[in-house]
């Protein structure tokens, strides 16, 4: 009787190294951390070079003008969100270059095969 490996396809996948997740995740955590003072300062910049004014502080108060608020929380949030994904994608692209394969527990993302001809009219 022969044995069959359990295994049929070992170089799809490649071997992480002892310690990569655990490198990994102190990565992640350092450039959410990261990310979430550089986004609110850089939201809290453009805020002052757009109106000249600082953020609104006292959110919850009824007397606040609504719509400066609303603006606030848009713009904040909106360019926090960006600061936070462009931090994310760097940090898994310094990974990528790094080690050769994408951080542990992140897919390789699917792509239709319109997505992957873009030259192509749809």
């Amino acid at each position: 009787m022969s044995k069959k490996s359990k295994s049929a396809d070992t170089s799809a996948k490649p071997k992480s190294t002892p310690g990569s997740k655990q490198v990994w995740k102190a990565m992640d955590r350092g450039s959410t951390v990261a990310a979430g003072v550089i986004g609110s300062r850089a939201s809290e910049l453009t805020w002052k070079l757009a109106t000249g004014k600082t953020p609104p502080k006292d959110k919850k108060n009824p007397e606040a003008d609504l719509r400066e608020v609303a603006a606030w929380a848009f713009v904040g949030a909106g360019l926090t969100e960006l600061v936070r994904v462009l931090i994310k994608r760097g940090t898994a692209s310094y990974w990528v270059k790094s080690t050769g394969h994408l951080p542990p527990g992140m897919k390789p993302v699917k792509r239709t095969q319109a997505a992957a001809r873009p030259d192509r009219d749809a």
